[in-house]
């Protein structure tokens, strides 16, 4: 894992990623209030360390996959840049 993981990004990107986590989670069926659960744990969350990768993580891959072509280019690019399938 690169350095690049534990440094927070612009908050531009965090927000970018934070708004369409965010998005992707009230899509989900919540009936046990799972989805519920996700947001609750990233509506506040602020642009330190490695938290915008810990919004990325939160997804399967196909989420993630949805994510990544919701984001703007160069969220996209800060979360390949940062990912494990990047080093």
């Amino acid at each position: 894992m690169s350095d690049l993981y534990y440094t927070a990004p612009d908050d531009s990107i965090f927000e970018d990623i934070k708004d369409n986590a965010i998005k992707i989670w009230q899509s989900c069926d919540d009936i046990y209030g799972y989805a519920t659960e996700k947001i609750d744990s990233i509506k506040d969350i602020k642009n330190v360390g490695d938290n915008y990768m810990y919004m990325v993580a939160m997804f399967d891959g196909s989420n993630q996959a949805k994510l990544m072509a919701a984001v703007k280019p160069e969220t996209a690019e800060r979360i390949y840049a940062t990912s494990e399938y990047n080093n």
